[in-house]
């Protein structure tokens, strides 16, 4: 997606939802004391909701315990630092103000926009109020920081803030932000996706193998690194915790519901065997199926083999099946086989995915390389190698709530990145090729473990 289809504002267009209201509170209070006067009369044309777009950086449980219902609440401590983003498609001076109310008789917040800070100390509120910062430059279009820091206090919490404000109608049309019907999967972020062309010699993929490697630094918390999508499921691996980490793999049912429990029984997947330490079991709230995953502590820096195998039976039956290879481990494992009712297919649609699941890590970036795709044709018996993808993005990301979507082709290899608020911007449907690795996998299908 371009960067010229933002330069009308999403609040205008009625794409965010009230994310940047025009509207101003009539009543202006002006702190105590300021490094700069306010002007007498003062408008804010753009009004961004902390609730959705302000994280702790790098403090996932502060941010949960801070950012809720509201905006910012419970904040007692100096170095919990508030970081307020938007993003803006020119540069130039704003007039910056907050939304909030100090319970303390006096409070000092000191607010940072690039290189300059301004201390400001606010009296007592005890009902939501506009006050003015000060006027700061931003020189650099695309996204923008707002940090904002307890220094001092006499009460037990810093404030309650609303919103990160900004005065000038040159600004109304030039700003976006995370609006309030957006904020669970805005403060996600967007998910991005790799779609793998079909090699014109496939008539009937069989089987279709991929390889994933995600560089140290680039596995937050709450990362799905989706390596073999296809039209009826996903496989891949992911990162649940500190501790915790697992190979999924995913097959929706053909039956129509969010809740797994509403599957009649001549709909529901059903397993065929499943691997040592794989657990399955049903999953539900982004369609309904079967689920199975393998805990195992898959490594940044190595890469990870992904093989997938659709086998119809007949009857409008299909068979979908997940194999693994660890190189630490030097052989393929089974995650699990599933059957699924009301389907007579090959593989379809393949593709690969990067989202975040998380939504206190939306701040941090993710990154993976996704390369040697290969598609293996049921008629031919023989293996062709995939070397054309074209990128998108959710609707998260095509709606303008978030911009940091990232994709393309880097060293040879495709990858994938988003989250953070990165300024690098993929184009929705850009046509991608990887120079061909010309060498087939060598695998023994009699020899997988099933």
């Amino acid at each position: 997606m371009k960067l010229k289809l933002f330069s009308l504002s999403l609040c205008m267009l009625g794409i965010i939802g009230g994310a940047c209201s025009s509207e101003s509170d009539p009543e202006l209070t002006a702190p105590k004391e300021v490094q700069e006067e306010a002007p007498e009369v003062i408008t804010y044309s753009v009004r961004i909701p902390t609730e959705g777009n302000s994280w702790i950086v790098g403090h996932p449980a502060q941010t949960k315990q801070m950012v809720s219902k509201g905006g910012i609440h419970n904040w007692t401590k100096s170095e919990s630092v508030v970081s307020t983003f938007f993003y803006a498609t020119k540069t130039g001076e704003i007039k910056l103000g907050l939304k909030a109310k100090f319970p303390s008789n006096s409070t000092t917040l000191k607010v940072t926009v690039g290189e300059t800070s301004k201390s400001v100390t606010f009296e007592k509120a005890s009902s939501y109020k506009d006050y003015f910062v000060g006027k700061f430059n931003v020189k650099t279009k695309g996204y923008q920081r707002v940090d904002i820091q307890g220094i001092a206090k006499d009460g037990g919490y810093y404030a309650d803030l609303s919103e990160v404000l900004i005065s000038g109608n040159e600004w109304t049309s030039s700003v976006s932000c995370i609006g309030p019907d957006y904020f669970y999967w805005g403060r996600r972020g967007p998910s991005v996706h790799l779609n793998y062309q079909i090699p014109t010699a496939v008539k009937k993929v069989n089987y279709f193998y991929n390889e994933i490697t995600v560089p140290e630094g680039e596995d937050p918390i709450g990362s799905y690194f989706c390596s073999s999508g296809f039209g009826q499921g996903y496989f891949g691996i992911q990162v649940n915790s500190e501790t915790e980490r697992r190979v999924l793999f995913s097959v929706w049912s053909a039956y129509d519901t969010q809740d797994p429990n509403q599957i009649p029984d001549d709909y529901q997947v059903n397993e065929l065997a499943h691997g040592e330490g794989v657990h399955v079991g049903k999953f539900g709230n982004e369609g309904s199926g079967a689920q199975s995953f393998l805990k195992f502590n898959w490594k940044a820096g190595t890469t990870y083999k992904f093989l997938l195998k659709a086998e119809p039976q007949g009857n409008e039956k299909t068979d979908f099946t997940a194999w693994f290879y660890a190189p630490e481990e030097g052989e393929w494992k089974l995650i699990a086989s599933f059957r699924r009712p009301y389907t007579d297919t090959y593989l379809t649609g393949m593709y690969s995915f990067l989202e975040n699941f998380v939504t206190e890590m939306g701040d941090i970036t993710r990154k993976g390389f996704y390369t040697n795709q290969w598609m293996y044709d049921a008629d031919s018996k023989s293996w062709v190698e995939s070397v054309n993808a074209s990128f998108t993005c959710d609707q998260t990301g095509r709606s303008g709530h978030r911009l940091d979507y990232y994709g393309g082709v880097e060293n040879g290899k495709y990858f994938l990145q988003n989250c953070g608020f990165i300024n690098n911007q993929g184009t929705y449907g850009e046509k991608l090729t990887r120079p061909a690795v010309g060498k087939a996998p060598n695998i023994d299908f009699s020899k997988l473990p099933l």
